[in-house]
């Protein structure tokens, strides 16, 4: 079953940020990932909301971990860490 990657992000220092993005998408694509969204509009109806969303497909739950999981993916999120606060949520899709 295939699984959405679904991230809520508030971006703090947006040069470094740039720098996670450089190297977030190549690692994404690498292991499957499509992103469906990414920073588009968006409209909060409930809860705290960020200013960017993004929504990636994979083909399973199981790669989308190991996305995270992999060494690219770790050396692109270094850069995430102090220039963004982020919530990230991997969900299997229904058939």
């Amino acid at each position: 079953m295939s699984a959405l990657w679904i991230a809520h992000i508030s971006v703090t220092d947006p040069d470094r940020f740039a720098d996670y993005s450089k190297r977030a998408g190549p690692a994404i694509a690498k292991h499957g990932g499509k992103f469906l969204a990414s920073g588009g509009k968006c409209i909060q109806l409930e809860g705290q909301g960020r200013a960017r969303n993004v929504v990636v497909r994979f083909d399973s739950i199981e790669a989308a971990e190991a996305c995270y999981q992999s060494s690219e993916y770790q050396e692109a999120i270094a850069f995430a860490r102090g220039a963004s606060e982020r919530d990230l949520v991997i969900v299997e899709e229904l058939d």
